[in-house]
């Protein structure tokens, strides 16, 4: 029932440089939702259609992930990725 709930779990970057997220928060959120669903990472990177090597490497924060690859993974794991366009400071 939880896993329900989480399904329209949202990844929100923000154009904002100093709002920024970084990649360890992206790379923590990506693994506690795979882990929250159970989903192994062979499984999430077959599923996914990236390399092993390229879902280890995004989890533990040791590369920066293309945009495409980021999306894959959020589609597997039911979360969304949206970007808002900061407000000019009139």
């Amino acid at each position: 029932m939880h896993l329900l709930l989480f399904c329209l779990a949202q990844i929100i970057i923000f154009a904002k440089k100093s709002s920024k997220m970084h990649l360890e928060e992206l790379s923590k959120i990506l693994k506690e939702r795979r882990k929250l669903l159970e989903i192994t990472q062979e499984d999430l990177a077959e599923l996914a259609g990236i390399s092993l090597r390229t879902l280890k490497a995004i989890e533990t924060g040791k590369t920066n992930p293309t945009f495409e690859s980021v999306n894959k993974i959020t589609e597997v794991l039911g979360l969304q990725i949206s970007i808002e366009v900061k407000k000019p400071n009139l």
